[in-house]
């Protein structure tokens, strides 16, 4: 399912897993930089552990998954997976250990080397602190953007921005409550053109998760639907 996002992914019993169990195409990590590892947590972790890392609980299983980045996440899909990483600590020395632990597992991901752009089952992508000068002015990369919607018609290409995200209230003008009114709807999905015009993805955060809204954001276009709940969006889109 590719419009199936997990948002917070980690605080699932089982990160990735569970997500991959019900069929999910996007899941969310926050990671800080904390003593020269990537730690997964959503506030500064209290206790550092092992089994906490980015590398432990998302590149090591996706990589097994893979058979190393051989394989698609799915069977049968030709879309990579998506794993968004929302970097919690200062942007140019987090995204370095970012960079130096994608490299450890480069087949598995759809990268740009050279300009020129290469398959793999994963695509990352990088929100909160971005370092958006170091991705934009560079010639190879793994990891691509996570945009806003002031980046819209700044001629940043799919190719490094692949999303767009913002707060839903702050695009909709809406809290969610009830029948979308039809202004909202119409704001939406003039919003969603202007994503796709791009050719870019269109993702809220902030939006009641529940089966009302998210049918209102699927009817309006939007391609990665938030949500806590794995079981119950899924089965919403299975519906």
């Amino acid at each position: 399912m590719p419009q199936a996002h997990a948002h917070n992914d980690y605080e699932h019993e089982r990160p990735l897993l569970d997500a991959l169990e019900q069929g999910f195409g996007s899941v969310e990590a926050d990671v800080h930089l904390l003593e020269g590892e990537l730690y997964v947590a959503h506030n500064h972790p209290d206790q550092l552990g092992a089994t906490q890392t980015l590398r432990s609980l998302y590149l090591q299983p996706l990589w097994a998954r893979t058979n190393g980045g051989s394989q698609p996440v799915f069977a049968g899909t030709t879309e990579p997976f998506l794993l968004m990483i929302d970097i919690k600590t200062a942007a140019g020395p987090t995204y370095a250990a970012i960079q130096a632990a994608l490299e450890e597992f480069r087949p598995l991901f759809a990268r740009v080397e050279d300009g020129v752009e290469v398959s793999g089952p994963v695509l990352v992508f990088l929100s909160g602190s971005r370092p958006v000068e170091a991705i934009l002015s560079a010639e190879s990369f793994i990891a691509r953007l996570d945009g806003r919607p002031g980046d819209l018609g700044q001629g940043i290409p799919a190719s490094r921005m692949p999303v767009v995200s913002d707060q839903f209230r702050k695009v909709a003008g809406w809290c969610g409550i009830g029948r979308m009114p039809r202004r909202v709807r119409q704001r939406l999905t003039e919003y969603v053109a202007r994503v796709h015009a791009e050719g870019k993805r269109v993702r809220f955060w902030a939006h009641p998760d529940r089966p009302g809204v998210w049918r209102a954001l699927r009817d309006c276009g939007v391609d990665l639907i938030n949500t806590d709940d794995l079981p119950g969006l899924a089965s919403f889109l299975r519906g």
